[in-house]
C-alpha cells in the first residue's frame, strides 16, 4: 500500500478520472446542441388538434410537459400566423384535447415576414401564364411560384446595373466633396464635370428603380388566399411566400430533401425576421474573416516578442516584469480589451486617420467608427500574450547542443535562428495559434464595442473598388447567439436559431483548431523535440 502512494497511482488515476469527466462535460454539451439544432429543420407534420370546448388548432406539436405539482400533463403547439393571432406557441392541456388528425391538406408556408402560415389553401389570383400539366390548385401555386421566382431571378442583372450605377454615384460624389473641401478655383470645372455626370447616374439609377418596381408590382399581383383552421382568410404575395409544403403527404426521401436544402440556404442565404430564421452566411462570413485577420495581426507580433525575450534580451528585472506583464495580460478581462480598442483604435488612430485622409467626410467618420479592421486589431492584442508564452516554450524546448552546433560550424545567430530554432519551434508557435484562434472565434464582449452589428447591409468583400472594406462592420456568430437568445421578443421562436449558431460557431472552431493541429503535428515529426 505503500508504494501504491509513493508511486503516485492516486494522482494518476485522479488526473485520469479529472480528464474522463471532462471529455464527458464536452460530449454532453455537444450533444445537447446537436440534438436540439440538427433537428430544426427537419419538416415536422402538421397537426389539427380538436378541442372539447369546439375550437380547433392546426400546427407542429414542438413539445410536451409531463403532469406537474402546478399544471397537468400538456403539449406545446406552434401555430404560427403572427400577424392573425400575435402569437407563434400556444401550451394546450391534454385533458382540452378531444382528438389529434393529421390533414393531408394542410399547408405550411414560410414567409418573409410574420413567420410560419398554417392553412388550407383556398383561391388563387394569377396574371402570368399557369401550367398545362398542373391539375390541382396546389399544384397550380407550385408552378406559379416557379414560375415567380424564376422572373425574381431574371431580375438580378437590373438590380446589378443598379448596384454598379449607385457605386459610382456614391464614388463621384466622394470625388465631388473631397474637391469642395479643397476650395481651388481650378477645381471649379472639374466640380462641374463630376456633377453632371453623378446626376446622369442618378437619372438612370432612377429609371432601373421605376422600372424594376413597376416589374415587381406585376409580380405582386400574383397571390394565393388561404383560410386558416378557424375560417379566417389571409391573401399571401407568392413572392412573400420562401418555401410552401404539404409535410403530411411528405415521405422521408422528400423530407430528406427540404432538410439538404433548408441547411443550403443556412449556409448560403442572408437572416430574416429579426435573425430568427433565414440563412447565417454572412455571421459566418464575417467569422471566418475576423479569425484570419486577428491570426495575421497576432501571429507575427507575437512571436517576435518572444524571440527578443528568449533570444536577444539579457535575463534581468525588467525581462521578468515583461514575462509577468505578459502572464497577467493574458487574465484580463476580454470588456477591457474592447474598452481599450473603441478608445486606441476607434477613436484615436481611426479619428487620426479621417481628419489626415478624409476630413471632406468629417463629421461622418470612416474609420473613426468599429470596423472589423479594430475588431481583429483588439483581439489579436486579446490574443496575443498566448502567442508569446507557447511561443517562448517552444523555443525553450530546442536543445541548446544544437544552437551551438550551428555556431561553431560558422553560422551566425540569425541564421542559426532561422534555419535551426524557429523550425523546431514550429509546434509550440502552433499550439500558440491554435489557443488563440479558438479564444478569438467565442469573444463576444469586446467586439460589441469595436465593429460587430446585429445585421451587416454589405459584406467587408466585395466586388467593388478596393474590394477589402476594413472599415465596414460586420456580422460574428457569437454575437448573433446573443442577441437571438436574450434580445428577441420571440424567444420560443428564437430558441432553435440559437442552438443551430452554436453548432455552426463550434463547427468553425473545431475545423480551423483541426487544421492547425494538423499542421502542428506534421512540423513535429519534422522537427521533433523533447517538449513537443
Amino acid at each position: 500500500m505503500g508504494n501504491f502512494w509513493k508511486q503516485g497511482e492516486p494522482q494518476v488515476w485522479a488526473t485520469a478520472a479529472t480528464l474522463s469527466i471532462t471529455l464527458l462535460m464536452i460530449a454532453t454539451l455537444i450533444g445537447v446542441v446537436m440534438v436540439n439544432g440538427l433537428g430544426f429543420f427537419w419538416p415536422s407534420d402538421t397537426a389539427l388538434v380538436s378541442l372539447k370546448d369546439g375550437s380547433k388548432l392546426l400546427g407542429e406539436i414542438t413539445d410536451t410537459e409531463k403532469q406537474t405539482a402546478t399544471h397537468g400533463a400538456r403539449l406545446q403547439l406552434k401555430i404560427g400566423n403572427r400577424d392573425l393571432y400575435g402569437q407563434d406557441f400556444r401550451w394546450i392541456d391534454k385533458g382540452d384535447v378531444a382528438s389529434i388528425t393529421y390533414p393531408d391538406d394542410a399547408i405550411v408556408l414560410e414567409r418573409k415576414e410574420h413567420g410560419n402560415f398554417y392553412g388550407f389553401l383556398k383561391s388563387l389570383s394569377l396574371n402570368i401564364p399557369q401550367s398545362a400539366s398542373a391539375a390541382t390548385p396546389w399544384q397550380q401555386m407550385l408552378a406559379a411560384r416557379e414560375n415567380v421566382i424564376q422572373a425574381q431571378r431574371n431580375l438580378g442583372d437590373l438590380r446589378d446595373k443598379m448596384s454598379k450605377l449607385n457605386a459610382a454615384a456614391e464614388s463621384l460624389r466622394l470625388k465631388i466633396l473631397k474637391l469642395s473641401f479643397d476650395n481651388a478655383p481650378a477645381n471649379r470645372d472639374t466640380i462641374q464635370r463630376l456633377s453632371q455626370q453623378r446626376e446622369q447616374s442618378l437619372a438612370e439609377f432612377n429609371l432601373l428603380l421605376d422600372d424594376l418596381n413597376t416589374k415587381n408590382g406585376e409580380l405582386n399581383r400574383n397571390t394565393a388566399t388561404f383560410q386558416d383552421v378557424s375560417g379566417e382568410e389571409k391573401e399571401i404575395a407568392l413572392t412573400d411566400i420562401v418555401h410552401a409544403y404539404r409535410p403530411n403527404t411528405m415521405g422521408v426521401f422528400a423530407k430528406a430533401a427540404f432538410y439538404a436544402g433548408k441547411i443550403k440556404e443556412l449556409l448560403l442565404e442572408e437572416p430574416r425576421e429579426s435573425n430568427t430564421e433565414g440563412g447565417l452566411f454572412p455571421a459566418i462570413f464575417g467569422t471566418v474573416m475576423m479569425v484570419l485577420l486577428m491570426s495575421i495581426f497576432s501571429l507575427p507580433f507575437g512571436v517576435i516578442a518572444a524571440i527578443y525575450l528568449r533570444e536577444y534580451a539579457k535575463e534581468g528585472m525588467l525581462v521578468r516584469l515583461v514575462r509577468i506583464a505578459v502572464n497577467n495580460l493574458a487574465g484580463v478581462p476580454s470588456i477591457v480589451y474592447g474598452v481599450f480598442g473603441l478608445g486606441f483604435f476607434v477613436y484615436g488612430i481611426g479619428s487620426g486617420i479621417d481628419q489626415l485622409f478624409y476630413p471632406e467626410r468629417l463629421p461622418t467618420p470612416t474609420f473613426g467608427t468599429g470596423g472589423i479592421l479594430w475588431a481583429s486589431l483588439t483581439l489579436a492584442l486579446l490574443t496575443v500574450p498566448v502567442v508569446i508564452v507557447s511561443t517562448e516554450e517552444g523555443l525553450a524546448s530546442v536543445p541548446k547542443g544544437l544552437r551551438q552546433g550551428s555556431l561553431s560550424l560558422g553560422a551566425t545567430k540569425f541564421q542559426t535562428l532561422m534555419k535551426i530554432v524557429l523550425p523546431m519551434a514550429t509546434p509550440g508557435i502552433m499550439t500558440g495559434l491554435i489557443l488563440a484562434m479558438a479564444r478569438a472565434a467565442g469573444e463576444v464582449a469586446p467586439l460589441m464595442l469595436v465593429g460587430v452589428v446585429k445585421l451587416a447591409p454589405s459584406l467587408p468583400i466585395d466586388g467593388q473598388f478596393p474590394f477589402f472594406h476594413m472599415d465596414r462592420k460586420f456580422m460574428h456568430l457569437g454575437f448573433h447567439i446573443y442577441d437571438v437568445g436574450f434580445q428577441s421578443p420571440n424567444v420560443e421562436a428564437a430558441k432553435p436559431m440559437v442552438f443551430v449558431t452554436t453548432l455552426l460557431l463550434l463547427a468553425i472552431v473545431i475545423v480551423a483548431s483541426s487544421s492547425a493541429i494538423h499542421l502542428r503535428n506534421r512540423m513535429k515529426k519534422k522537427y521533433s523535440t523533447k517538449a513537443f
